[in-house]
């Protein structure tokens, strides 16, 4: 009679490190709450009198001064600032992403003056601080007290434009940071461009497709899944550039809150509101480009990546799910 071999025992792994680096994020996160939610005395006291004693405490105020965050986070001057932010970043971004396209396509032309421009462009907008750009727009008077507009080394001309009415500091601030940004997304787009197999181009030139077609109906559609995750980042990186167009007298988002403590000296509850309303219009512009990569991703990926929601209710099923594994194990008898 044959020996009964004893069942074989499933041990789950244990994920000592991952419980430990959770109790260790928890406390953090605990620490971090305790701290934005606390009190401290505020140097004055507080007096009322109960069946004849009077009573005296010291008062507490918030920490981080939420009273006064909520009080300015809705104001008029702040609201003013952040549509000016928003305005600079789409305004900047669309000139950006223009020019940045066609220095892309300059670069990779067989025209050696066209890439060499290109370069050029590329090499002085990165190699120099857009602070120093924004200066130098600022006061671009100086140097020509009339912009004029026609044929080089001739008496033609077709504008006339006065520098110092027209670069206005809103209009200096487009300027630059529209530049510097045609700069930075030259080398998306080429990166995007070049990523593109060059087979797809040879195949649309033997179906008698021109350079431009091919361009607009093979390259670009392919070439957008890598140039739209660094292309997201770019905006999200000018929205927070934007806010050095406070030192040239642009009243945008944090010239607006920094003009208002510098009346009520209230410093840090403004330097607050400024950070939120970046936090939520920087959070709005990552779901865009979520959403935005997901559709560009359904040509390469058989299942694109899920929603949050839709990650929302799949960790919801499952966790019902190993519930009601669980209450149906004990459930049995043995």
């Amino acid at each position: 009679m044959a020996a009964s071999e004893d069942p074989v025992k499933v041990v789950p792994v244990r994920h000592y490190g991952q419980w430990a680096g959770a109790v260790v994020a928890l406390v953090l996160v605990a620490m971090l709450i305790n701290t934005l939610f606390s009190k401290i005395p505020s140097g004055q006291y507080v007096c009322r009198t109960v069946s004849g004693v009077r009573h005296c405490h010291q008062a507490s105020v918030w920490r981080f001064s939420w009273n006064i965050v909520f009080h300015y986070f809705t104001t008029s001057e702040v609201l003013h600032g952040l549509e000016l932010t928003i305005f600079l970043t789409v305004v900047a971004m669309v000139i950006g992403i223009s020019i940045g396209v066609a220095l892309a396509v300059m670069r990779l032309s067989s025209n050696r003056l066209l890439s060499m421009t290109a370069w050029v462009y590329t090499w002085f907008f990165r190699g120099t601080p857009v602070l120093v750009q924004l200066f130098f727009w600022y006061y671009i008077a100086i140097l020509y007290h009339t912009i004029t507009i026609g044929v080089p080394f001739t008496d033609i001309t077709f504008l006339h434009l006065n520098a110092t009415t027209l670069f206005s500091s809103t209009v200096a601030a487009i300027v630059a940071l529209g530049l510097n940004e045609g700069a930075y997304m030259s080398e998306i787009a080429r990166s995007g461009l070049i990523a593109v197999d060059e087979g797809q181009s040879e195949a649309a030139t033997s179906l008698g497709m021109t350079r431009a077609q091919t361009m607009r109906f093979i390259v670009l559609p392919q070439a957008m899944r890598v140039i739209i995750p660094p292309t997201g980042n770019e905006v999200i990186s000018m929205l927070k550039t934007s806010s050095l167009a406070s030192t040239i007298s642009v009243i945008e988002l944090f010239g607006a809150t920094n003009n208002i403590s510098a009346n009520n000296y209230e410093i840090m509850p403004l330097l607050i509101v400024a950070s939120l309303w970046y936090l939520i219009v920087t959070t709005v512009l990552s779901v865009g480009q979520f959403y935005l990569e997901r559709r560009f991703a359904r040509g390469a990926l058989r299942t694109p990546p899920p929603t949050p929601l839709q990650r929302l209710g799949r960790d919801v099923r499952g966790i019902a799910s190993k519930f009601r594994t669980r209450r149906g194990a004990v459930g049995v008898a043995p």
